[in-house]
């Protein structure tokens, strides 16, 4: 089964920016999660439509922050995305006046949502300068003991 990467993939690269000082290449974005720019731009796409990046081409150009970390979280970089679900399964409505398979898609569905709402509830309560500064943390930890 094939995964779905792009939140995870973005949450990635935003706190690499934040760390980086707030900007970067799509070469060097690529690099990191082993891409090519051009799947790094349609990346970003929606993180710039929602205002949380901008981007600037040619020479000294790349993708830049518009806002501190510390008012961003993990619920909005998902909203942004706009997924149309959390899960890949899928109902069957191969029979739809059968009372079994509506009994089953019932129970399915709400089972469904609930999980999404506790996932969303809780990327609600994570902003991703938290994220980035718990990095900071364990790389200063892991400096000190060398």
């Amino acid at each position: 089964m094939h995964l779905d990467t792009k939140f995870s993939r973005l949450l990635h690269v935003l706190i690499h920016m934040q760390l980086r000082g707030g900007s970067t290449t799509s070469e060097t974005i690529a690099q990191m999660l082993h891409t090519n720019p051009a799947l790094v731009r349609r990346t970003m796409a929606p993180l710039r439509r929602a205002g949380y990046i901008k981007s600037e081409r040619g020479p000294g150009g790349g993708w830049t922050l518009c806002c501190k970390l510390s008012e961003v979280t993990a619920k909005d970089i998902y909203i942004a995305l706009d997924y149309k679900g959390l899960f890949a399964l899928g109902l069957s409505n191969d029979h739809p006046d059968c009372p079994v398979e509506r009994s089953v898609n019932h129970l399915l569905s709400n089972a469904m949502q609930n999980a999404e709402t506790e996932f969303i509830k809780t990327l609600e309560n994570v902003h991703l300068s938290t994220l980035a500064d718990h990095i900071q943390t364990r790389e200063n930890l892991t400096n000190a003991q060398k």
